[in-house]
């Protein structure tokens, strides 16, 4: 019975991942397909790339689950190259970017994800919520004879119902079953829908034709110089810290959705080899993908089975179902990622922020504009600078010190905190040298000497006492900042 049911089990696991990397699959077509056309490359440049780095990273990543594909985030910093240089260039910098990721993997880098302070991720996943929903408005543009232009009239009225309609069994469908995933059901019903009655909607076709061969070995067409490396260089470290970053944030998002850890380091190097194998067969560079991984995990995604269903999916739409899958229509898949942002919002953020300290009620909003308006490097590095800064100024507010007069005359201060860089000025107004008597003590049983500014704050004070004519005694100091003071030459201090 326990081995029917066991049967049972894996066989409802193994469809469930095969339904989930196929409606991922869904979701990948134009997405990569926009970000191609981004970075002005051919489109079939956009599916290669989620194809390689898809199946990859699915296969030998250390977050089963997660889907990688051609991410507009990498997309957006290379558009003055390839237009400068052309798309040998760029695929001489996906590459370098994914020599670059294996590096940062081999070199253990991957933990440096803990560095960032939760309020930071929150930024960053509402921040993408709305990228995601404000890229599906370019689906309601078409273009006119003036340039792109929004829909109007009865092709509006279709493409919004289209929508709405995709949204609403996404919603509505799992009260009923959940034999199949609601994204799935959607896309496959609207589409056919569509189809059977004959309305005129925008199709992924028109977006871009998706037909194609194999992808063809070949290394990039460059010169292997310096100057080529001056050249591609640049663009391949931005790369390589939009991908790493994106990649380490969902990553620790899909820890958290789904209750269990995985391995940064290998997904960081399993990153940098898709990224090379996808420069090598003519494809774009990517990292993982949050909209598409919340898909995945919300279609029962769990498996590394689910993400190379995804990948191998996009090679056969490429191959041989690209009739079908450009007559779906782009209102279904709008719909889809709708859905998918307003899931992926936290929403809970909005109600914490009267409540959490306001310099983390700043981060979440920080991050969040910076991302929608600029790019997520730029977000976190800021997020992370604005949260190390206050995380200094508190600490720095927090020194004080005890002060007490001895039988014999002299005075002990006794400290408590930590003494670094932002600390130093406030640590020396506790002391007075003028007013002090001739023997002072400075305690630091419970002082931390951090950096070189405590070191010199220390030494400064000691001037300080000299020139008024009087001694400065340090006791109590622990063996580790002893050392610091002894290396720094301060032996008589120690």
């Amino acid at each position: 019975m326990s081995t029917m049911t066991t049967t049972s089990s894996r066989l409802r696991a193994l469809r469930q991942n095969v339904l989930a990397g196929l409606t991922t699959s869904f979701a990948l077509v134009p997405e990569c397909i926009a970000f191609a056309l981004v970075a002005q490359l051919n489109p079939l440049m956009g599916l290669y790339g989620a194809f390689f780095i898809c199946t990859i990273t699915a296969l030998f990543g250390g977050r089963p689950g997660m889907i990688s594909g051609a991410a507009g985030s990498m997309a957006v910093v290379i558009v003055a190259l390839v237009v400068q240089h052309g798309p040998q260039y760029f695929l001489a910098t996906v590459v370098l970017s994914g020599l670059i990721m294996l590096a940062f993997g081999a070199l253990r880098l991957g933990k440096l994800v803990r560095m960032v302070p939760h309020p930071v991720m929150l930024g960053f996943v509402n921040g993408l919520a709305i990228v995601i929903a404000t890229a599906q408005l370019e689906h309601f543009r078409t273009n006119g004879p003036g340039g792109p232009q929004w829909l109007q009239g009865t092709p509006l009225l279709i493409m919004a119902g289209l929508t709405l309609a995709t949204m609403l069994i996404v919603w509505l469908l799992p009260r009923v079953t959940r034999a199949i995933p609601p994204a799935l059901a959607a896309i496959l019903g609207v589409g056919v829908l569509s189809y059977a009655s004959g309305l005129h909607t925008r199709t992924l076709g028109d977006m871009a034709a998706i037909a194609g061969g194999l992808p063809q070995w070949h290394l990039p067409v460059v010169p292997l110089d310096l100057e080529t490396l001056r050249i591609i260089g640049p663009y391949a470290v931005l790369m390589a810290i939009v991908g790493l970053l994106e990649t380490l944030l969902t990553f620790n998002l899909t820890d958290e959705i789904t209750a269990t850890r995985g391995q940064p380091d290998r997904e960081c190097l399993a990153l940098g080899a898709a990224n090379i194998v996808s420069g090598l067969f003519g494809g774009m560079g990517g990292c993982a993908m949050i909209g598409q991984t919340m898909i995945n995990l919300g279609s029962g995604g769990r498996s590394r089975l689910s993400g190379v269903v995804a990948g191998g999916m996009i090679l056969l739409f490429i191959l041989f179902l690209s009739p079908a899958i450009e007559r779906i229509p782009l209102a279904a898949l709008a719909g889809v990622m709708f859905v998918v942002a307003q899931e992926t919002f936290a929403w809970g953020s909005l109600r914490v922020l009267g409540k959490v300290p306001r310099n983390d009620a700043l981060v979440i909003i920080a991050v969040t504009i910076i991302t929608v308006m600029t790019d997520l490097a730029v977000a976190v590095l800021c997020g992370i600078v604005i949260a190390a800064l206050n995380f200094a100024w508190q600490h720095a507010r927090e020194i004080r010190a005890d002060v007490a007069d001895e039988d014999d005359g002299s005075r002990t201060y006794l400290p408590h905190g930590t003494l670094f860089f932002a600390s130093t000025t406030h640590f020396l107004e506790l002391f007075d040298p003028q007013r002090d008597p001739q023997q002072v003590t400075l305690d630091c049983r419970h002082l931390r000497l951090a950096d070189h500014s405590a070191i010199a704050a220390v030494q400064t004070l000691a001037t300080r006492y000299e020139r008024a004519g009087k001694q400065l005694r340090v006791t109590a100091l622990s063996q580790r900042c002893g050392q610091l003071l002894a290396r720094a030459g301060l032996p008589q201090l120690a």
